[in-house]
């Protein structure tokens, strides 16, 4: 392979479509570098989903489109397909980086490294406090490093990589979380990668191959105590805000006052912004001064679960036409697992969408739902705090009339449907749904991906725990264990009916031992037991 001189548009489509292969591969072991116990979906797949949407904005382009062309479909993509802090910061350094870019012609060894530096102070501007220690740092880096090797364009990459890398290794003396943990940062991590893409692209060096994730061990045994106002931040609020440009320093001055990790890109109108936040009423009534929010998304920090594998996996399609007659009013339902989506098919609901904490789906995914029931009237049943947003948009993009009834978990999707008439008004749908599925108190069981300590003591990586509205309420070694110790934590005297789903990890003699437990020290509740098969999370429970 012939060394070029000068960056191609082709040779920049080669190193994208290089990245998103290397944050697959590498997708888990990034996001192992992360300290909550729960399986996640933070940098490693936020990382991965912003640079899937630039190849899916770039796939729409011929193969030989101009920089010009290349360049916007990546500034483009990147903005509106940046998902968390790490996204939004790596949307920010890609779109830095091909603002330098000639339009008409291919970037000179010079004219890269000034837009390495140029994605850097645009990075660092975007982020409210920037941290060192960060994917900020290894940014910085990569900038700095390339300096000095204008005459060699393969030398220039390079020399970035080599001081990404080397920042890289230094975040755990920058960050105390890091040190305490024994980990790099995450989202440098992620960013080396971009670097490795631009070597292989052009020198066709090696790629580097990701390590087991059984050999990321993270060391988290006390909890690290922060006396500021902005810790245990719960809330991560994102959304795009069409945007008088001139109001912007204003927005940032209000959300600089009740949140941190504040990440805010874009312009000419158009920005995609991000907090943790406790307030987020707050966070979302700032963007009013400045503009129109939309998209937006509220996540649990404290509950966030990746349902990646059933999404991508999934053989269930939502939004198809059914030949059965339409009813008065029809339901549409977010959920997970194919077995659930059965189980809410025969309670009534016409339309399944798959979706989940981590893994929203979109407002057009929910649209699309809504217009295939062929009825007037529907109520959508979100399942989750973090798809509510997004159903709540839906009313004002269809001709039908919408409710929706804001379930937070899939047990209470389920009793809200046991209040459903298909002959009623959505209205009067959604008035009985609202009190029957307040009725439920959820809980579920997962397995501790990496050491934490909690409210109710230390969680190892491999423990089993027991989550509710409140967080982990139950450790254990087993998944009987953590059940059981979960439901003596929910269980009131009031409750009459416990239902409990089975995903992925049950088994007939767990079950066995969670309802024996039930029957000897709650003899008062009925049980009923339903095969969900949701990945990672081996039961949830629905107490009523």
């Amino acid at each position: 392979m012939k060394t070029p001189s000068t960056l191609s548009a082709r040779d920049l489509r080669r190193a994208i479509a290089t990245y998103g292969e290397l944050l697959r591969s590498h997708r888990e072991v990034i996001n192992r570098l992360n300290v909550y116990p729960v399986p996640d979906g933070d940098t490693g797949t936020n990382m991965g989903l912003t640079i899937e949407s630039v190849s899916n904005a770039l796939a729409a382009l011929d193969q030989n489109a101009p920089m010009g062309d290349v360049a916007k479909a990546i500034a483009h993509g990147s903005l509106m397909g940046a998902r968390g802090n790490s996204g939004v910061i790596l949307s920010q350094l890609l779109r830095g980086l091909v603002a330098k870019f000639p339009p008409s012609s291919d970037v000179s060894p010079h004219q890269l490294a000034e837009a390495l530096v140029h994605a850097d102070v645009l990075a660092r501007q975007a982020v409210v406090r920037p941290v060192e220690g960060t994917i900020l740092s290894v940014a910085r880096a990569g900038a700095e490093g390339a300096v000095g090797h204008d005459d060699s364009l393969i030398a220039l990459v390079r020399g970035a990589r080599d001081a990404a890398k080397e920042a890289l290794a230094k975040t755990p003396d920058q960050l105390a979380v890091l040190k305490q943990a024994g980990v790099v940062d995450s989202g440098g991590a992620g960013l080396v990668l971009f670097f490795d893409a631009l070597c292989f692209a052009l020198g066709n060096d090696e790629l580097p191959v990701a390590p087991s994730v059984d050999s990321i061990v993270v060391h988290v045994h006390e909890e690290l105590r922060d006396d500021s106002a902005l810790a245990d931040l719960r809330y991560e609020v994102m959304y795009f805000l069409d945007a008088d440009d001139t109001k912007m320093h204003a927005f940032r001055e209000v959300w600089a006052g009740i949140g941190d990790s504040i990440v805010v890109v874009g312009g000419d109108g158009l920005y995609n912004c991000h907090i943790h936040t406790n307030d987020v009423g707050a966070a979302i009534e700032a963007s009013l001064d400045a503009g129109r929010p939309r998209d937006i998304r509220v996540t649990d920090l404290a509950d966030q679960v990746i349902e990646e594998r059933w999404v991508r996996e999934a053989t269930m399609e939502s939004g198809e036409e059914t030949s059965e007659p339409a009813p008065t009013t029809a339901v549409v339902a977010v959920v997970v697992g194919e077995g659930i989506g059965r189980i809410f098919h025969s309670l009534g609901a016409r339309q399944l969408v798959l979706g989940g904490q981590s893994m929203n789906p979109s407002t057009a995914d929910l649209v699309k739902a809504v217009q295939a029931t062929g009825s007037s009237q529907v109520v959508v049943l979100p399942n989750n705090k973090n798809v509510r947003p997004a159903a709540e948009q839906v009313a004002g993009l269809v001709d039908q009339t919408v409710k929706v009834v804001a379930t937070s978990s899939i047990v209470e999707g389920f009793a809200a449907l046991l209040a459903y008439d298909p002959d009623a008004s959505a209205e009067q749908n959604a008035a009985a749904m609202r009190a029957s599925a307040c009725n439920v108190v959820a809980g579920e069981v997962t397995q501790a991906v990496r050491d934490v300590t909690t409210d109710v003591g230390e969680v190892h990586e491999g423990d089993w725990i027991g989550l509710g509205a409140s967080g982990v309420l139950s450790v254990a070694d087993s998944i009987a264990g953590a059940s059981n110790q979960l439901l003596a934590t929910l269980v009131r005297p009031e409750h009459e009916l416990l239902t409990i789903i089975e995903g992925d990890g049950s088994s007939p003699a767990n079950t066995r031992r969670v309802t024996e437990f039930l029957a000897e020290e709650y003899p008062q509740i009925s049980v009923e037991v339903h095969h969900g098969g949701q990945p990672l999370y081996p039961y949830y429970f629905g107490l009523e």
